[in-house]
């Protein structure tokens, strides 16, 4: 497939922001990619070269590729940052100065040539790994139109601004592979929750079709996506919606890991996000190795900060500390001791237990694992009166969780990677008339503050992912929780994810001062839940062209760096958290929002 094609459906995506016309060209896309450069045309359509887990960026900074851009064109650094001025956008910008001579290229780029490229530039590091960047990106714009440079450019800067995500490339292999069946399309999805892998996805499709992802099993060393859990107010309606028996584990707050440990070979470890984190935590690679009975298995449990003196918790935010860090280990290691808490088991010696039942999983999971100071099992206690329950609570609360996790023991209570339902219920605390849970959010805008935070950003518009539609829907404006440290951080913190103009994939009718790339999640609190004209978080779900808005939000001061943006909150989860908020609070003379049309959800019981 030439390069110039996979650029025509792009500027075709660009110019819509309708799901159903992004999941038709996609669709086209795929139907005229042959099979070889399928998984390509899929990561490159991402912004990614190969699935996110393998941790491959392409590492250009802008001043980089500014310099590749004066070459190709020929134009001085002055040109080019007077064209920046006005379009935003250096691709944009390459387009709009690419000699006029160069209509066609001798050579048209072709799909794979572009990938190649750009993993070339991706794999230079070291010594003169700048200019090897640089010289590898002129070679392609030297073969490339004014709209092929255009998203050379962007591809290599990490912008490609198309609005993509798996949900919608889900669909469109549905639509090119299944003929849209339902059946087709939950087959798909459970494929690539089990692989975390598009281009595998896809090249299995395009092999055998349905039938063919088959071959698609769990596998050491890919990552699962996280099975995810639902809410309720209370611990009577946890026991309830499980049946009036449930396993309780105390939910510890810290960073989910899943491990992969292979029958040789170091063991890898990955968070929710699906990155590599065991550089991070070497001493927890190590100890794995030694606390597993047999291989290879997957295990996962949550990673948290802990006081070896006193065998304390210590919060989060101590965790944080290492994330990200790449010197200084050793010391971060005494400074900031983890303990795992291991919750699950996925895979035993090549079997994989996501079909199997809770209850058989934990069984072998404590056969597996031989507990030491740095990995243990999940405190855990089976319990079918609240009485019961409650004092499982306190007991968790008080060795410093921030809850329990309620997980069914009932027949069908198998692993579902990537979904969510109530087979797993988290609960925090007994809810009061206001808002008790925090809500996690993901920064799509800034708003410049007055008086004392004048020149700096003071606010910021805050979304929640729907995977419904794949799109983003605000839920509030967050001024409040940042000090003066945090407001001075902001700016270099929010540069990476800054763009011109709003997200072709957020849902508001705010217009912040400047627009932000979906990346960064936030941990909120607030009062209550109110319905809002502006907001559009689950909007028309209760009235009429209203969304939900969270009253006096506040941040909590907790980065959710271990989620991605489409690992917030959900609107249905707002929804549930309104209306446990109205139960609490309706009055006896009937609240418009309170009424029979808000009621209580019936959901199904489902994973």
């Amino acid at each position: 497939m030439r390069f110039r094609d996979l650029v025509e459906s792009y500027d075709r995506l660009e110019a819509t922001t309708k799901r159903l016309e992004m999941r038709a060209i996609l669709s086209e896309l795929i139907r005229k990619a042959r099979p070889s450069e399928l998984a390509e045309v899929l990561y490159l359509s991402q912004g990614l070269l190969r699935p996110e887990y393998e941790g491959i960026e392409l590492g250009m900074a802008d001043s980089l590729a500014r310099k590749a851009v004066a070459i190709a064109t020929g134009r001085e650094d002055r040109a080019l940052a007077e064209s920046l001025k006005h379009t935003g956008d250096l691709g944009t910008t390459a387009a709009l100065l690419w000699p006029k001579g160069r209509l066609d290229a001798a050579e048209p780029l072709t799909v794979n040539g572009v990938y190649e490229g750009l993993l070339g530039i991706a794999n230079a590091s070291g010594e003169g790994s700048q200019e090897a960047k640089i010289r590898l990106l002129v070679e392609l714009l030297s073969r490339a139109v004014a709209a092929e440079a255009k998203y050379l450019i962007r591809a290599v800067l990490g912008r490609l601004r198309l609005g993509v995500r798996e949900m919608t490339i889900l669909d469109a292999l549905t639509d090119a592979f299944s003929e849209r069946s339902k059946e087709g399309r939950e087959t798909i999805e459970a494929a690539f929750n089990v692989s975390s892998d598009l281009g595998l996805v896809a090249e299995a499709l395009a092999e055998g079709g349905v039938a063919g992802l088959g071959r698609i099993r769990l596998t050491v060393g890919r990552p699962v996506r996280s099975m995810l859990a639902e809410r309720e107010p209370t611990l009577a309606a946890v026991l309830e919606r499980m049946e009036g028996k449930a396993a309780m584990e105390y939910k510890y707050d810290g960073l989910r890991i899943q491990a992969h440990v292979p029958a040789r070979g170091p063991v890898r470890l990955f968070s929710r996000r699906l990155e590599e984190v065991g550089a991070q935590f070497p001493e927890l690679v190590g100890e794995i190795g030694r606390t597993v009975k047999r291989t290879p298995v997957i295990l996962e449990g949550e990673c948290v900060p802990f006081n070896p003196g006193t065998d304390e918790i210590l919060p989060f935010q101590e965790i944080s500390r290492r994330r990200g860090r790449k010197h200084g280990l050793e010391r971060m290691q005494t400074e900031v001791p983890v303990c795992l808490f291991v919750f699950d088991l996925l895979l035993d010696r090549d079997e994989s237990l996501l079909d199997t039942d809770f209850p058989e999983r934990r069984r072998r999971l404590e056969s597996l694992i031989r507990p030491t100071e740095r990995v243990r099992l999940a405190k855990q206690l089976v319990v079918s009166e609240e009485s019961e329950a409650a004092r499982f609570f306190d007991e968790a609360i008080a060795a410093g969780c921030e809850g329990v996790m309620a997980k069914s023991i009932a027949a069908g209570s198998a692993y579902h990677p990537g979904g969510r339902g109530f087979w797993w219920i988290k609960y925090k605390r007994e809810y009061t008339a206001g808002l008790a849970d925090s809500i996690d959010g993901v920064v799509v805008g800034a708003f410049f503050g007055r008086g004392r935070r004048a020149g700096k950003y003071g606010a910021l518009l805050m979304a929640v992912y729907n995977p419904e539609n794949d799109r983003y829907e605000t839920f509030c404006k967050v001024g409040s929780g940042f000090d003066d440290a945090l407001l001075a951080a902001l700016p270099d913190r929010l540069k990476p994810y800054e763009i011109p103009g709003r997200p072709e994939d957020v849902l508001t009718e705010l217009t912040p001062d400047q627009w932000i790339r979906p990346g960064m999640v936030l941990e909120l609190k607030g009062a209550e839940l109110t319905l809002s004209p502006i907001h559009r978080a689950a909007v028309g779900k209760l009235k009429p062209d209203a969304g939900l808005a969270l009253r006096f939000p506040r941040f909590t001061g907790r980065f959710r760096e271990d989620k991605g943006p489409t690992d917030t909150t959900t609107p249905t989860e707002l929804l549930e958290l309104y209306r446990a908020q109205v139960r609490q609070s309706r009055p006896a003379s009937g609240d418009p929002d309170a009424s029979s049309n808000v009621g209580d959800p019936a959901h199904a019981r489902s994973g």
